[in-house]
């Protein structure tokens, strides 16, 4: 055994033993229990970063871990590769968006190979790839025979910088998410998916997700965002044409009574056509372009001063039968409710604002039980609950008793009617980018919307393609791909679709394909998914809590029920990391520094900016990210320590749902402790080579021994728990350092057979559990202990009850010098537990009879006298 430690050899190694060895590759056993790990998949960006490393490393502790348990564990690998970045990127590197991926891909394959990560690599996939995203396009002709996909014109989330379409779940604070510009509303025909059809299921199946954290589901709740209430339809006076109501959805049918203008969202389709043909025409319409290019989202709206423009138009409160004033107004939202608001000023703060901005009126249908209200001397609308007043033949009941009532009347009356309603919209998934999958239809002149028949699938996206100058797809250009013959009547002029759909489409099921990656007769085969899934641990970050998994569940149900499918929950358990962060540093002159721009250590107070010599400003500690240049690069750390200090690093120094805080002293300590173990075997190693570790009883050992003993059987009982129950790594990590101080004090030169026997076990137990945290370091020591088979496929330690039992020891308890009781404790108790076992005694507290305790003497592993 070699005395140092050399991370480059060591990890080289076993790489290469990895790969050749096929260790990794899984297939169908009935025999045994599968485990079915899997992290979500990453988006190929070029170079890999330490959230990466972190939440990788992660996923392969737990899954080794549960192969050395003996399941059968599948752990893939793949590549989430179509979407905006690739063109943003190629556009900007004068490259092709297939190229600059397909490059990346191979790049970010290499070094997570490095890092030692046990995928099976023969179930790797790129979703880019035509024998992926044909089935992509085969289930879409599938929904739309069904009617679960539908076309339409509506008004949607525009990105000018990256041309396309966002869903409302990829706008953050009114930016796209992709590239941070502003994004505006603009009306187009939009294919969607019907995932309201399951909003229900989705939503009560929340409940069910045991495995998961209180703040995804929480999450998940409130994007699909059930409110019970009624539907009232608001007659328009003079209406244009064939629209004659307003309909509007309201928890609050109580106040309707007090309902005294009306407000439509900018983008509701009767906003501009009420005020056509009025005075009001102009500045509405100037109104709602205004609006366009505003953050459209709730919290942003919530934020903003409250303005409307009036339509010129009016309608009928039906049951007050009031004429009262249509608005267009900035705080009504399309994605809520219908889209149009009965505002009722008296008992809503945003309607009370506005009405008193734009002097419209305010009546009072509420009031609490003691006093009446005014509404002209009305500071705030009164939310609270109440009698109801101004409200016909309601007048005198509690509001509370009168929804039920009042929405009966609606039903009697043909007005109205119970209704319950979803935040959740349909899922529009038409993007007008290239790089992305074809969506299969044509259009045709005379037959209309005609799918692309099933044989002619896949549609295949042309890789040749040149992207146009502005970011605009080229696809709508390419005669060759855009001009086709329709498949129905088999005119020549017909044209294919150009957009391509959302890439949270492909994500959406990438995890049943893994089960069978090869398989070219359906999106996967039936017999392996049932087998595999669902996923047993998914690992991925908590910005996908609304985005990826909720798609994910809607499109496991539609498989479900297509009869591909038996379940309808892709992942058992969920476990949301955090993020890694590090401090921002800046040079006046420069901005921010990346860490070697930086003169001096992290930990030194002097620091300067290696481009002017400037003393540099330590910012505060956030997510790495390029763009504050608080980031380390992984290729960094993989040279100047190894593989497995990375992983010790990221998994030592929090707990995988906290941030982690990057540390120079941390990395460094994770390399002083590796060495430091390697050093203990190698001094080990002579002494215990020719010799089998103890598994006997710990009563046939001497006292250090028998406290050695105890102590493995401990610490594999603490990781074990620690891994299993609650994915504590830095807690599992910390145990083994104790068990290896314990190891140092050793002297093995002193030592009989037996003695070093269980240095053996000690030892081999810590190699043990390192090996699914340190791979490369662990099956090094494996080997040097003369084990000729992979570590991976020893069994996990298991801890001896009997070993963990300690040994008692008999104390006697005196009053004043009196023998008054005895009890037993263990060995290692110390002297306040003595003094509390004592005092608690109930044959002591009879001699003590409530008097002051002056004084107690311990006398330790024999008697406790107290003095009152």
């Amino acid at each position: 055994m070699n005395k140092k430690y050399d991370p480059k050899i060591i990890e080289n190694k076993w790489r290469i033993y990895w790969e050749s060895s096929k260790l990794f590759k899984v297939d169908e056993d009935p025999e045994r229990q599968k485990y079915y790990l899997l992290e979500m998949f990453p988006y190929p960006s070029g170079k890999i970063h330490m959230g990466h490393v972190r939440n990788y490393t992660i996923g392969d502790v737990i899954a080794r871990y549960k192969k050395m348990q003996g399941f059968n564990v599948l752990h893939p690998m793949g590549w989430d590769a179509f979407g905006m970045p690739a063109e943003n990127a190629a556009i900007a590197n004068r490259s092709h968006p297939a190229k600059w991926t397909y490059e990346n891909i191979d790049t970010m394959r290499r070094q997570l190979k490095r890092i030692g990560f046990s995928y099976d690599w023969e179930r790797e996939f790129a979703t880019c790839r035509p024998e992926y995203y044909r089935w992509e396009q085969w289930l879409f002709l599938k929904m739309y025979e069904k009617k679960m996909v539908y076309r339409k014109e509506s008004f949607v989330n525009w990105c000018n910088s990256c041309q396309t379409v966002l869903a409302n779940e990829q706008v953050e604070a009114g930016m796209c998410w992709r590239c941070g510009n502003a994004v505006h509303q603009k009306k187009l025909r939009q294919w969607f998916f019907r995932i309201t059809d399951y909003a229900e299921d989705l939503l009560a199946y929340c409940d069910h997700l045991s495995g998961w954290p209180d703040k995804v589901i929480a999450m998940q709740k409130n994007w699909i965002g059930k409110s019970f209430g009624a539907e009232i339809r608001f007659p328009i006076e003079n209406p244009p044409d064939k629209d004659k109501h307003i309909s509007v959805f309201t928890t609050r049918q109580d106040t309707v009574f007090g309902a005294t203008f009306m407000c439509l969202a900018p983008e509701h389709p009767l906003a501009l056509k009420l005020s056509e043909g009025t005075k009001q025409e102009k500045q509405v319409r100037e109104f709602i372009e205004r609006i366009s290019v505003q953050d459209r989202s709730v919290k942003a709206v919530e934020g903003y001063e409250k303005e409307g423009v009036f339509t010129g138009a009016y309608c009928i409160n039906p049951l007050s039968k009031i004429r009262i004033p249509v608005y267009t107004a900035n705080f009504a939202l399309m994605e809520y409710g219908t889209g149009a608001v009965m505002s009722v000023p008296a008992h809503d703060q945003r309607d009370f604002d506005f009405a008193k901005k734009y002097g419209l009126d305010i009546i009072v249908v509420i009031k609490p039980h003691d006093f009446d209200l005014d509404s002209e001397i009305m500071t705030e609308a009164y939310t609270d609950e109440g009698i109801m007043i101004n409200s016909g033949q309601f007048d005198g009941m509690n509001n509370i008793k009168a929804l039920d009532a009042i929405a009966s009347f609606l039903e009697d009356n043909d007005i109205g009617k119970r209704t319950v309603s979803f935040r959740l919209r349909d899922w529009g998934i038409s993007r007008q980018r290239y790089w992305g999958t074809p969506i299969p239809t044509i259009y045709c002149k005379k037959c209309g919307i005609v799918p692309v028949p099933e044989e002619d699938l896949p549609v295949i996206l042309p890789e040749d393609a040149n992207l146009l100058e502005d970011g605009g797809s080229p696809l709508s250009k390419l005669e060759y791909f855009a001009n086709t013959r329709c498949p129905a009547c088999g005119a020549s002029d017909a044209k294919r679709e150009t957009d391509t759909m959302d890439t949270f489409v492909e994500s959406s099921w990438y995890f049943a394909r893994y089960c069978s990656p090869d398989c070219n007769t359906g999106m996967f085969d039936k017999k392996a998914v049932e087998y595999w899934m669902p996923v047993d641990q998914y690992i991925g970050g908590v910005e996908h809590a609304v985005l990826h998994l909720l798609y994910s569940r809607y499109f496991t149900r539609v498989l479900k029920d297509f009869g591909l499918v038996s379940f309808k929950e892709p992942f058992t358990r969920l476990l949301t990391q955090g993020m890694v962060c590090k401090e921002t540093v800046s040079c006046p002159d420069h901005g921010y520094l990346f860490p070697e721009e930086v003169e001096g250590s992290g930990a030194s107070p002097d620091r300067f900016c290696k481009k002017c010599g400037k003393s540099v400003v330590v910012g505060r500690i956030e997510k790495m990210s390029k763009s504050k240049k608080n980031v380390i690069d992984p290729n960094i750390l993989l040279d100047k320590y190894g593989a497995d200090t990375t992983r010790l690093f990221c998994l030592f120094a929090a707990p995988p749902q906290r941030d982690l805080e990057w540390s120079e002293q941390g990395i460094e300590g994770s390399y002083r402790f590796l060495n430091r173990v390697w050093r203990i075997a190698s001094n080990c190693m002579d002494y215990i080579k020719d010799i089998s570790p103890y598994y006997g009883s710990p009563d046939k050992l001497d006292s250090e021994s028998r406290d050695l003993y105890r102590k493995t059987h401990y610490t594999i009982k603490k990781v074990t728990g620690d891994i299993e129950d609650r994915f504590h790594f830095n807690t599992a990590i910390s145990a083994v350092m104790e068990l290896v101080n314990a190891m140092s004090s050793i002297d093995l030169q002193k030592n009989g057979r037996k003695e070093n026997s269980v240095v053996k076990y000690a030892l081999e137990s810590v190699v043990l559990l390192l090996a699914p945290i340190v791979p490369h370091f662990a099956e090094e020591l494996w080997e040097v202990l003369g084990n000729e088979s992979s570590i991976l496929l020893a069994s996990w330690p298991e801890y001896n009850k009997e070993a963990l039992s300690k040994d008692n020891l008999l104390i006697v308890v005196q009053v004043n010098g009196k023998l008054r009781s005895r009890f037993n404790v263990d060995v290692d108790a110390d002297d306040n537990t003595l003094k509390e076992m004592a005092l608690s005694d109930e044959r002591v507290k009879k001699f003590i009879k409530g008097k002051p305790v002056r004084k107690i003497i311990v006398i330790k592993k024999k008697l406790v006298n107290i003095v009152v």
